[in-house]
């Protein structure tokens, strides 16, 4: 990496974190700060190369070579990035392929996870994180449970969900053109899929990455990522405790190294720019374009976040309950004119209901989706939720416009949606059916515009897939819960 002229900041016992000398951008917008991770990754110094073109940083840090992955993510989050409004948190194994600074200059949210396109697992939120500059300070005050599993297998995660609380309701996701672990030395990609067979190992995860083995092929990555797989199973058996699980982590490096060397593997060519091109143009031909906007209309609790995970499996990036000034602006308006649309694919969440036909009018062959449940189910989850957000969040973040403007999005919605701010079963009751006669009385005689689906009676990609015109993914339907 010499070529961008390292000096360093600060040192780790097993690596450092530098600032890229003459990487940074003094364009204008937003005040957005690079972190760049990296391992040796094949594709390093192209990720960096990528990166500053079509992020324009204003200050660039590398972290190199800090393991395991937790010292890593202590020594990042200890970075200075005072003047900041977010920074981008980037693995070097993914290469953007697309200019982000547009939705840079855009983003007022705390947290944004990209959907990336991986070999092994196809379309999955990785390696590339927008983090506001208030929620990595939580972040880094945050004290984990350093003998816990699952804050070893994921110790940046595990800090967000703990710190996410009372700054933004839930992570919000966006689809990029981001190749992610393409190109990768052999070694590299048997640590890194047996690091995710030790991650898979919960009821939901599983099945996912069974689907994706299964469509693995007969070349050498593959070969390798089932090698990986088999390694981790037989070597870290379910359950073994904590120490364990930390040594194996820790020696995955020298593992890998040893593994792939007992194979018989090609060599790998020098990495040029022409097949990062061909490959990307083929993942962007694969996942189509000119593809319709897409609305949930259903309402919380009916199954709304699945619907928002489905969407992204299939490819549509859609927005998950906006609190930004600008979606509230247009949520009092009523026009439906939410300037997130030019970065996103449509809506998710309850905020397209005060305006759902203001949207169809803008968005002429526009989707939507209209998620149900059984009624006596709905109103007692809608009970319970509603019981869990009236107990007071944890205190932090920003006080000021980001917040308030969660804060009255919040209150908006609920009186647009049910008009009212307490429990009242009978009242809801009546909401929810009048709720569901007017959309469909508003789509009378258009059945292909208008899907109603009950995702908690078990309805997926075999009707969702066919009314938005794709074929169903691979991995099994998503059961996302609140």
């Amino acid at each position: 990496m010499s070529s961008h002229g390292q000096s360093p900041v600060r040192a780790g016992s097993a690596g450092a974190v530098r600032e890229v000398a003459g990487a940074g951008s003094s364009a204008g917008g937003r005040p957005v700060d690079l972190v760049l991770r990296t391992v040796g990754e094949r594709t390093t110094d192209l990720a960096l190369d990528l990166a500053v073109r079509n992020l324009r940083p204003r200050r660039v840090h590398l972290v190199d070579d800090v393991r395991p992955f937790w010292r890593a993510v202590d020594l990042m989050l200890d970075i200075d990035h005072e003047g900041a409004s977010h920074v981008v948190f980037l693995d070097a194994d993914c290469l953007v392929l697309e200019d982000l600074r547009p939705f840079l200059d855009a983003n007022e949210l705390a947290f944004v996870e990209c959907y990336v396109h991986d070999p092994f697992r196809g379309r999955v939120p990785c390696g590339v994180h927008i983090t506001r500059t208030d929620l990595v300070e939580r972040m880094r005050r945050i004290e984990p449970d350093r003998d816990d599993v699952g804050w070893m297998l994921r110790p940046e995660s595990s800090r967000l969900e703990a710190a996410l609380p009372g700054v933004q309701d839930s992570v919000q996701f966006r689809g990029a053109h981001i190749l992610h672990d393409h190109f990768q030395h052999y070694e590299h990609v048997f640590a890194k899929l047996a690091l995710r067979e030790l991650r898979s190992r919960t009821a939901a995860s599983r099945p996912v990455l069974a689907a994706a083995i299964a469509r693995w092929g007969d070349g050498p990555d593959h070969e390798v990522a089932r090698a990986a797989v088999a390694h981790a199973r037989a070597h870290v058996p379910e359950g073994t405790p904590g120490p364990g699980v930390q040594r194996y982590i820790e020696g995955l490096p020298q593992t890998a190294l040893r593994a792939v060397r007992t194979m018989d593997l090609p060599d790998r060519p020098p990495l040029t720019p022409e097949e990062v091109r061909r490959t990307g143009e083929r993942v962007r031909a694969a996942a189509g374009a000119g593809r319709p906007k897409v609305f949930g209309l259903g309402l919380p609790r009916t199954g709304t976040r699945s619907l928002r995970a489905a969407l992204h499996l299939l490819g549509w990036d859609v927005a998950h309950y906006p609190v930004d000034r600008a979606s509230l602006d247009a949520l009092i308006r009523g026009d439906g004119g939410f300037p997130l649309l030019e970065h996103y694919d449509g809506l998710a969440d309850p905020a397209a209901i005060p305006c759902f036909r203001a949207l169809d009018a803008r968005h002429p062959g526009a989707k939507f989706v209209l998620t149900v449940r059984e009624k006596g189910g709905w109103l007692a989850s809608l009970e319970r939720n509603w019981a869990q957000a009236a107990a007071p969040g944890p205190p932090g973040g920003r006080d000021d416009d980001a917040r308030g403007a969660a804060r009255e999005t919040r209150r908006f919605l609920r009186e647009a949606v049910y008009g009212r701010h307490t429990f009242d079963a009978g009242h809801l009751s009546r909401v929810y059916d009048d709720h569901l006669a007017a959309v469909r009385g508003h789509f009378d005689g258009r059945p292909g515009d208008l899907l109603v689906l009950d995702i908690a009676g078990g309805e997926g990609w075999e009707r969702l897939a066919p009314f938005l015109g794709v074929p169903a993914s691979a991995r099994p339907f998503p059961a996302e819960r609140g």
